[in-house]
Protein backbone atom coordinates (compact mmCIF):
# COMPACT_ATOMS: atom_id res chain seq x y z
CA UNK A 1 0.00 0.00 0.00
CA UNK A 2 1.11 3.61 -0.96
CA UNK A 3 2.42 5.55 2.28
CA UNK A 4 0.15 8.98 1.99
CA UNK A 5 -0.20 12.51 3.72
CA UNK A 6 -3.18 12.94 4.86
CA UNK A 7 -4.84 16.60 5.68
CA UNK A 8 -7.93 17.98 8.44
CA UNK A 9 -7.47 15.55 10.92
CA UNK A 10 -7.30 15.69 14.78
CA UNK A 11 -3.94 14.22 16.01
CA UNK A 12 -4.92 12.70 19.45
CA UNK A 13 -6.93 9.31 19.56
CA UNK A 14 -10.23 9.69 21.62
CA UNK A 15 -10.26 7.56 25.06
CA UNK A 16 -8.13 5.14 26.26
CA UNK A 17 -7.13 1.25 24.00
CA UNK A 18 -7.80 2.65 20.57
CA UNK A 19 -5.28 1.32 18.48
CA UNK A 20 -3.29 2.93 16.90
CA UNK A 21 -3.96 1.74 13.58
CA UNK A 22 -7.53 3.66 13.89
CA UNK A 23 -6.94 6.41 16.19
CA UNK A 24 -7.16 8.84 13.57
CA UNK A 25 -10.08 7.97 11.86
CA UNK A 26 -11.77 7.31 15.44
CA UNK A 27 -10.52 10.61 16.20
CA UNK A 28 -11.84 12.03 12.49
CA UNK A 29 -15.06 10.95 13.80
CA UNK A 30 -15.83 13.95 16.17
CA UNK A 31 -15.60 16.66 13.26
CA UNK A 32 -17.10 13.80 10.75
CA UNK A 33 -20.40 12.68 10.53
CA UNK A 34 -21.26 13.74 13.62
CA UNK A 35 -23.59 10.32 14.38
CA UNK A 36 -25.24 10.78 11.34
CA UNK A 37 -25.12 7.80 9.00
CA UNK A 38 -23.72 7.53 5.85
CA UNK A 39 -25.55 6.18 2.68
CA UNK A 40 -23.09 3.95 0.15
CA UNK A 41 -25.37 3.49 -3.25
CA UNK A 42 -24.11 0.12 -4.84
CA UNK A 43 -25.94 0.31 -8.41
CA UNK A 44 -26.12 -2.91 -9.12
CA UNK A 45 -28.18 -6.04 -6.91
CA UNK A 46 -27.92 -7.29 -4.22
CA UNK A 47 -25.52 -10.55 -3.37
CA UNK A 48 -23.58 -9.44 -6.51
CA UNK A 49 -19.71 -8.98 -6.47
CA UNK A 50 -19.67 -5.43 -6.08
CA UNK A 51 -22.94 -5.53 -3.26
CA UNK A 52 -20.57 -8.16 -1.36
CA UNK A 53 -17.51 -5.81 -1.14
CA UNK A 54 -19.35 -2.85 -0.59
CA UNK A 55 -21.13 -4.07 2.41
CA UNK A 56 -17.72 -5.64 3.85
CA UNK A 57 -16.28 -2.31 3.21
CA UNK A 58 -18.95 -0.49 5.08
CA UNK A 59 -19.06 -3.22 7.96
CA UNK A 60 -15.20 -2.80 8.08
CA UNK A 61 -15.70 1.52 8.31
CA UNK A 62 -18.23 1.08 11.07
CA UNK A 63 -16.09 -0.68 13.38
CA UNK A 64 -12.85 1.12 11.97
CA UNK A 65 -14.17 4.81 13.03
CA UNK A 66 -17.45 3.92 14.76
CA UNK A 67 -19.13 5.18 11.63
CA UNK A 68 -22.82 4.00 10.44
CA UNK A 69 -22.51 3.48 6.49
CA UNK A 70 -26.02 2.10 5.46
CA UNK A 71 -25.39 0.23 2.08
CA UNK A 72 -28.87 0.98 -0.38
CA UNK A 73 -28.96 -1.20 -3.48
CA UNK A 74 -30.29 1.36 -6.38
CA UNK A 75 -29.75 -1.04 -9.80
CA UNK A 76 -30.23 -0.22 -12.90
CA UNK A 77 -29.02 1.28 -17.13
CA UNK A 78 -25.45 -0.84 -16.54
CA UNK A 79 -24.96 0.90 -13.16
CA UNK A 80 -26.01 4.20 -14.28
CA UNK A 81 -29.02 5.04 -11.95
CA UNK A 82 -26.92 4.24 -8.74
CA UNK A 83 -24.30 6.62 -9.96
CA UNK A 84 -26.49 9.24 -11.17
CA UNK A 85 -28.13 9.17 -7.91
CA UNK A 86 -24.97 10.03 -6.01
CA UNK A 87 -24.10 12.68 -9.27
CA UNK A 88 -27.09 14.59 -8.20
CA UNK A 89 -27.20 14.47 -4.33
CA UNK A 90 -26.33 16.98 -1.99
CA UNK A 91 -22.25 17.16 -1.85
CA UNK A 92 -22.01 17.10 1.98
CA UNK A 93 -20.31 13.26 2.40
CA UNK A 94 -23.54 11.64 3.65
CA UNK A 95 -24.07 10.13 0.57
CA UNK A 96 -21.14 8.16 -1.49
CA UNK A 97 -20.91 5.75 -3.86
CA UNK A 98 -18.93 2.32 -5.13
CA UNK A 99 -18.20 3.12 -8.77
CA UNK A 100 -16.54 0.54 -11.27
CA UNK A 101 -14.63 0.49 -14.42
CA UNK A 102 -17.57 -0.13 -16.40
CA UNK A 103 -19.80 2.84 -14.89
CA UNK A 104 -17.42 5.33 -14.53
CA UNK A 105 -15.39 4.68 -18.02
CA UNK A 106 -16.64 2.18 -20.20
CA UNK A 107 -20.13 3.53 -20.34
CA UNK A 108 -19.40 6.74 -20.79
CA UNK A 109 -17.49 5.77 -23.87
CA UNK A 110 -19.90 3.60 -25.29
CA UNK A 111 -23.26 5.21 -24.83
CA UNK A 112 -24.55 8.07 -26.92
CA UNK A 113 -26.46 9.48 -23.81
CA UNK A 114 -25.66 9.31 -20.21
CA UNK A 115 -27.14 10.76 -17.16
CA UNK A 116 -24.58 12.44 -15.63
CA UNK A 117 -20.43 13.32 -16.75
CA UNK A 118 -18.72 10.50 -15.21
CA UNK A 119 -15.46 13.22 -15.47
CA UNK A 120 -17.09 16.15 -13.56
CA UNK A 121 -19.88 14.95 -11.27
CA UNK A 122 -17.79 13.19 -8.97
CA UNK A 123 -15.43 13.26 -6.19
CA UNK A 124 -13.07 10.37 -6.12
CA UNK A 125 -12.72 9.38 -2.53
CA UNK A 126 -10.72 6.07 -2.27
CA UNK A 127 -9.25 3.51 -4.92
CA UNK A 128 -10.82 -0.15 -3.00
CA UNK A 129 -9.87 -3.28 -5.27
CA UNK A 130 -9.46 -4.61 -8.43
CA UNK A 131 -10.25 -8.07 -10.09
CA UNK A 132 -8.79 -8.84 -13.40
CA UNK A 133 -10.78 -11.50 -15.91
CA UNK A 134 -9.54 -14.67 -16.89
CA UNK A 135 -9.60 -16.11 -20.52
CA UNK A 136 -11.62 -19.57 -20.36
CA UNK A 137 -12.00 -22.23 -22.83
CA UNK A 138 -13.43 -25.60 -22.67
CA UNK A 139 -11.57 -28.40 -20.86
CA UNK A 140 -10.92 -30.72 -24.08
CA UNK A 141 -10.53 -27.55 -26.69
CA UNK A 142 -7.91 -27.62 -28.81
CA UNK A 143 -6.03 -24.61 -27.96
CA UNK A 144 -3.22 -25.26 -24.85
CA UNK A 145 -1.85 -21.47 -24.88
CA UNK A 146 -3.33 -17.75 -25.50
CA UNK A 147 -0.35 -18.39 -28.85
CA UNK A 148 -2.49 -20.96 -29.90
CA UNK A 149 -6.19 -19.63 -30.20
CA UNK A 150 -4.52 -16.16 -31.04
CA UNK A 151 -2.65 -17.95 -34.10
CA UNK A 152 -6.27 -20.05 -34.96
CA UNK A 153 -7.87 -16.45 -34.99
CA UNK A 154 -5.42 -15.14 -37.31
CA UNK A 155 -5.37 -17.57 -39.68
CA UNK A 156 -9.25 -17.99 -39.93
CA UNK A 157 -10.71 -14.57 -39.37
CA UNK A 158 -13.61 -13.89 -37.32
CA UNK A 159 -14.03 -17.61 -37.58
CA UNK A 160 -13.76 -17.91 -33.45
CA UNK A 161 -16.53 -17.05 -31.16
CA UNK A 162 -16.22 -14.68 -28.33
CA UNK A 163 -18.78 -15.24 -25.37
CA UNK A 164 -20.21 -12.73 -23.27
CA UNK A 165 -21.95 -11.93 -20.01
CA UNK A 166 -22.67 -8.56 -21.24
CA UNK A 167 -22.32 -5.62 -23.91
CA UNK A 168 -19.65 -3.32 -21.86
CA UNK A 169 -18.48 -5.05 -19.45
CA UNK A 170 -14.70 -5.27 -18.33
CA UNK A 171 -14.63 -8.96 -20.19
CA UNK A 172 -15.69 -7.89 -23.63
CA UNK A 173 -13.02 -4.85 -22.81
CA UNK A 174 -10.76 -7.65 -22.59
CA UNK A 175 -11.88 -9.44 -25.63
CA UNK A 176 -11.34 -6.10 -27.89
CA UNK A 177 -8.35 -4.63 -26.02
CA UNK A 178 -6.46 -8.35 -27.00
CA UNK A 179 -7.81 -8.44 -30.51
CA UNK A 180 -6.89 -5.06 -31.20
CA UNK A 181 -3.13 -5.89 -29.74
CA UNK A 182 -2.49 -8.86 -31.38
CA UNK A 183 -4.48 -7.79 -34.53
CA UNK A 184 -7.15 -10.40 -35.60
CA UNK A 185 -10.94 -10.15 -35.55
CA UNK A 186 -13.15 -10.78 -32.99
CA UNK A 187 -16.66 -12.23 -32.91
CA UNK A 188 -18.88 -11.38 -30.30
CA UNK A 189 -21.60 -13.39 -28.55
CA UNK A 190 -23.38 -11.07 -25.94
CA UNK A 191 -25.30 -12.94 -23.27
CA UNK A 192 -27.60 -11.90 -20.16
CA UNK A 193 -24.93 -12.55 -17.34
CA UNK A 194 -21.88 -14.94 -17.05
CA UNK A 195 -24.29 -17.93 -16.10
CA UNK A 196 -25.52 -18.35 -19.39
CA UNK A 197 -22.63 -17.20 -21.47
CA UNK A 198 -20.28 -20.17 -19.73
CA UNK A 199 -22.90 -22.59 -19.93
CA UNK A 200 -23.03 -21.85 -24.16
CA UNK A 201 -19.04 -22.04 -23.67
CA UNK A 202 -19.20 -25.42 -22.31
CA UNK A 203 -21.64 -26.63 -25.02
CA UNK A 204 -19.67 -25.70 -27.57
CA UNK A 205 -21.73 -22.88 -29.20
CA UNK A 206 -18.83 -20.24 -28.19
CA UNK A 207 -15.41 -21.22 -28.51
CA UNK A 208 -13.84 -18.53 -25.11
CA UNK A 209 -14.66 -16.37 -22.74
CA UNK A 210 -13.00 -13.43 -20.33
CA UNK A 211 -15.05 -14.19 -17.52
CA UNK A 212 -14.67 -12.77 -13.40
CA UNK A 213 -12.70 -15.31 -11.13
CA UNK A 214 -15.69 -15.72 -9.25
CA UNK A 215 -17.94 -17.06 -12.21
CA UNK A 216 -15.60 -19.64 -13.68
CA UNK A 217 -13.60 -21.01 -10.54
CA UNK A 218 -15.63 -23.81 -9.64
CA UNK A 219 -15.78 -25.17 -13.33
CA UNK A 220 -12.01 -24.96 -13.33
CA UNK A 221 -11.41 -26.53 -10.36
CA UNK A 222 -13.63 -29.08 -11.74
CA UNK A 223 -11.87 -29.10 -14.63
CA UNK A 224 -14.94 -28.47 -17.23
CA UNK A 225 -13.06 -25.47 -17.92
CA UNK A 226 -9.08 -24.81 -19.00
CA UNK A 227 -7.59 -21.09 -18.32
CA UNK A 228 -4.66 -19.59 -20.76
CA UNK A 229 -4.39 -16.24 -19.09
CA UNK A 230 -5.47 -13.87 -17.04
CA UNK A 231 -6.08 -9.89 -17.27
CA UNK A 232 -3.59 -8.52 -14.37
CA UNK A 233 -0.73 -7.41 -14.58
CA UNK A 234 0.35 -10.22 -11.85
CA UNK A 235 -0.82 -13.65 -11.77
CA UNK A 236 -3.80 -14.41 -9.48
CA UNK A 237 -2.61 -16.64 -6.02
CA UNK A 238 -6.35 -18.12 -6.43
CA UNK A 239 -4.38 -19.31 -9.70
CA UNK A 240 -1.10 -19.21 -10.25
CA UNK A 241 0.02 -21.93 -12.93
CA UNK A 242 -1.95 -19.45 -15.31
CA UNK A 243 0.42 -16.71 -16.97
CA UNK A 244 -0.91 -13.10 -17.51
CA UNK A 245 -1.58 -11.81 -21.22
CA UNK A 246 1.48 -9.23 -20.71
CA UNK A 247 3.85 -12.09 -19.96
CA UNK A 248 2.56 -13.90 -22.90
CA UNK A 249 3.77 -11.45 -25.24
CA UNK A 250 1.47 -8.36 -25.03
CA UNK A 251 3.65 -6.26 -23.15
CA UNK A 252 1.65 -3.68 -20.72
CA UNK A 253 -1.70 -5.38 -21.45
CA UNK A 254 -4.35 -4.96 -18.26
CA UNK A 255 -7.93 -4.73 -17.87
CA UNK A 256 -8.98 -4.83 -14.57
CA UNK A 257 -12.15 -4.29 -13.14
CA UNK A 258 -11.81 -1.52 -10.52
CA UNK A 259 -13.88 0.10 -7.77
CA UNK A 260 -14.06 3.39 -6.14
CA UNK A 261 -15.81 5.10 -3.49
CA UNK A 262 -17.20 7.97 -4.91
CA UNK A 263 -18.90 11.27 -4.10
CA UNK A 264 -20.69 14.31 -5.68
CA UNK A 265 -18.83 16.68 -6.99
CA UNK A 266 -18.45 19.48 -4.72
CA UNK A 267 -17.98 17.43 -1.65
CA UNK A 268 -15.90 19.56 0.98
CA UNK A 269 -11.85 18.30 0.26
CA UNK A 270 -11.41 17.74 3.73
CA UNK A 271 -15.01 15.36 4.17
CA UNK A 272 -13.70 13.73 1.39
CA UNK A 273 -9.69 13.16 2.61
CA UNK A 274 -11.61 11.78 6.76
CA UNK A 275 -13.45 8.80 4.40
CA UNK A 276 -10.10 7.84 2.67
CA UNK A 277 -8.16 7.88 5.37
CA UNK A 278 -10.63 5.52 7.16
CA UNK A 279 -10.91 3.44 4.00
CA UNK A 280 -6.71 2.85 3.18
CA UNK A 281 -7.12 1.78 7.19
CA UNK A 282 -9.50 -0.67 6.20
CA UNK A 283 -7.66 -2.24 3.43
CA UNK A 284 -4.54 -2.73 5.12
CA UNK A 285 -6.41 -5.11 7.93
CA UNK A 286 -4.94 -8.51 7.08
CA UNK A 287 -8.88 -9.47 7.14
CA UNK A 288 -9.64 -7.46 3.96
CA UNK A 289 -6.70 -8.45 2.07
CA UNK A 290 -7.64 -12.04 3.16
CA UNK A 291 -10.88 -11.81 1.83
CA UNK A 292 -9.72 -9.82 -1.38
CA UNK A 293 -7.28 -13.21 -2.37
CA UNK A 294 -10.37 -15.63 -1.69
CA UNK A 295 -12.21 -13.94 -4.55
CA UNK A 296 -8.80 -13.28 -7.16
CA UNK A 297 -8.89 -9.02 -6.21
CA UNK A 298 -6.46 -6.89 -5.19
CA UNK A 299 -6.73 -4.17 -2.69
CA UNK A 300 -5.83 -1.05 -4.07
CA UNK A 301 -5.74 2.18 -1.66
CA UNK A 302 -3.90 5.15 -1.78
CA UNK A 303 -4.52 8.64 -1.82
CA UNK A 304 -7.46 10.92 -3.02
CA UNK A 305 -5.37 12.32 -5.58
CA UNK A 306 -3.69 9.13 -6.44
CA UNK A 307 -7.75 7.75 -7.26
CA UNK A 308 -8.12 10.95 -9.39
CA UNK A 309 -5.47 10.21 -11.58
CA UNK A 310 -6.22 6.51 -11.71
CA UNK A 311 -9.54 7.00 -13.04
CA UNK A 312 -8.88 9.58 -15.81
CA UNK A 313 -5.87 7.19 -16.84
CA UNK A 314 -8.24 4.11 -17.12
CA UNK A 315 -11.04 6.49 -18.49
CA UNK A 316 -8.87 7.60 -20.94
CA UNK A 317 -7.61 3.92 -21.87
CA UNK A 318 -11.06 2.67 -22.50
CA UNK A 319 -12.67 5.53 -24.16
CA UNK A 320 -9.29 5.43 -27.02
CA UNK A 321 -10.01 1.80 -27.29
CA UNK A 322 -13.53 1.93 -27.77
CA UNK A 323 -13.59 4.37 -30.74
CA UNK A 324 -10.70 2.71 -32.48
CA UNK A 325 -13.17 -0.45 -32.32
CA UNK A 326 -16.04 1.45 -33.32
CA UNK A 327 -17.96 -0.13 -30.39
CA UNK A 328 -21.32 1.20 -29.75
CA UNK A 329 -24.21 0.79 -27.46
CA UNK A 330 -27.55 1.97 -27.10
CA UNK A 331 -28.50 3.61 -23.99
Amino acid sequence: MTSISRRGFLGVALGAGVSPLFSRAVASSSAFPNGRPIRLIVPYTPGGGTDTVSRAIAAKMGDAAGWSVIVENRPGAAGNIGMNTVAKATPDGFMIGMGQTSNLAINPAMMPTMPFDAKTDFAPIALVASVPVVLVVKSDARWHTLDDLIKEAKAKPGSLKQALAGMGTVGHMAGELLSNQAGFEVLNVPYRGAAPALNDLMGGNTDYMFATPQAAQEMLRGNLLRALAVTSPERLSILPEVPTVAESGYDGFSAVDWKVLIAPAGTPEEVVVQINDVVEKVLRLPSTAAMFTAEGSTAMGGSVEQAREYIAAEQQKWARLIKEAGITIDS
